[in-house]
Formats: structure tokens, sequence, C-alpha cells
């Protein structure tokens, strides 16, 4: 009976690892990495999509935050629906998509650098696309 009883054991701790995440804790990583990223101020309602032909630059800020520089100077901040693992190591993203847009929901990779070869690391969903400009200091 012993073995059993030792075999179950770590049942509790595996049913708490899949446990409904504490909005709370979610709300405060979330203001974390925002918080990692340069100062910002929203100019204008968030879209759900930006042209990838008038992309001129990616710039990683954190495992929840993306910017998104246009040409002609525009910039999306791109908060992602939840921390993507690596993201924040390499700085850099990986996507597929067959259309010439970037969209709402659309999953990105983090792109890692493993021995020189650059590897698809997890994948995570976009977030809305927030219209920034970046606060002089």
């Amino acid at each position: 009976m012993l073995p059993r009883l030792f075999a179950l054991a770590p049942l509790p701790l595996m049913l708490a690892a899949c446990a409904a995440p504490d909005p709370a804790a979610e709300a405060a990583r979330t203001a974390e990495a925002i918080a990692a990223a340069p100062a910002a101020t929203v100019k204008g309602p968030g879209e759900r999509c930006i042209n990838r032909s008038q992309l001129r630059n990616t710039v990683v800020r954190s495992e929840r935050v993306i910017d998104f520089e246009m040409n002609g100077g525009k910039v999306y901040r791109n908060t992602l629906r939840q921390s993507c693992p690596g993201l924040n190591f390499d700085r850099a993203i990986a996507y597929e998509t067959s259309i010439d847009q970037l969209c709402t929901q659309q999953i990105v990779y983090s792109l890692q650098n493993v021995g020189g070869v650059p590897r698809r690391g997890a994948g995570c969903s976009l977030g809305e696309f927030v219209p920034v400009e970046y606060v002089k200091e």
C-alpha cells in the first residue's frame, strides 16, 4: 500500500499546476511587462491588423511586449495575450503568413539562436496593435 500512496503524493502538485491562473497575478505580470518597454503615449484606437509590407523593424521589449515600427515612423505596440517563453532572451520573432498582414490572434514564435543556428521556439498569440508614440526623455 505504501508505494501507491507515495506514487500519488505528487498529484496535488500536478493539479495545482493545471489550475486557472490568478487574475491578479496575471495583471501584475502584464503591468510589469509593459513597464519594461520604453514609455509611450497611445495615439489612437487599437487595430486588428497591420500591413507587413509597411513594417520596417520589429523590437521585442519583453516576453509580452513587441513594438512594430512602420515605414513613415508610425509605431504599433502589441501586448501578447500571455507571456512568451524565451522571447526576452534573443529578442527575435518569426511568423508565417500567406497574406500581407499580421493580425490579432496570429501566432508568432520566439526565434532562438542555438549554436549559431536560428530555431523556432514557443508560439505565442498576438494581441491588438495599438498605435503609440515614444515619450522623449
